[in-house]
């Protein structure tokens, strides 16, 4: 199965990001399986770091080829459920909480999924709410790669420059 990866540079070796709080699964290399999100995903980075650093960054996205070999530990989120609502908010508010999946699949909890999400985190909204509210969301799909075993699976195929 292809995956894409979107950001700034060409990624031919995959490595956990630790750097990034926040994250829906935890620290991870995130892709997709959907391409137009990963060229969203490369042109908004690309946007923010050249703001950030004030020099032009490309847009790239990278794609690799998932083995799936299906002996590691995966956890799969069909849609925006309490089960997923719960890992989310636990990986948002907690930077010392892991979860003990080699690969998650799940929905994204882009601007308007996050703003629940944070409605959530802070208490605003009860998590039943939440998950009623994100049924009439189109989310996008991601998969996260939370071990060095899972990246094993990745082999880079190649990149491309999408125009920002």
């Amino acid at each position: 199965m292809l995956v894409y990866h979107g950001t700034t540079l060409e990624v031919r070796r995959p490595k956990i990001i630790t750097s990034e709080i926040g994250r829906d699964f935890g620290f991870a290399f995130y892709t997709t399986d959907i391409k137009e999100q990963a060229e969203r995903w490369a042109v908004r980075r690309a946007k923010l770091q050249t703001r950030f650093n004030r020099k032009k960054e490309q847009a790239v996205v990278n794609i690799y080829e998932w083995s799936e070999s299906h002996i590691l530990k995966e956890k799969i989120f069909h849609d925006a459920s309490m089960d997923w609502l719960d890992m989310v908010v636990q990986c948002r508010s907690d930077i010392r909480y892991r979860h003990d999946y080699d690969i998650v699949t799940g929905k994204i909890a882009n601007d308007n999924v996050g703003e629940t999400v944070s409605y959530v985190v802070q208490g605003i909204m009860r998590k039943e709410d939440a998950v009623e509210r994100l049924k009439f969301e189109k989310i996008n799909n991601q998969i996260a790669f939370c071990t060095e075993a899972a990246l094993a699976e990745l082999t880079f195929v190649e990149s491309y420059i999408v125009e920002a």
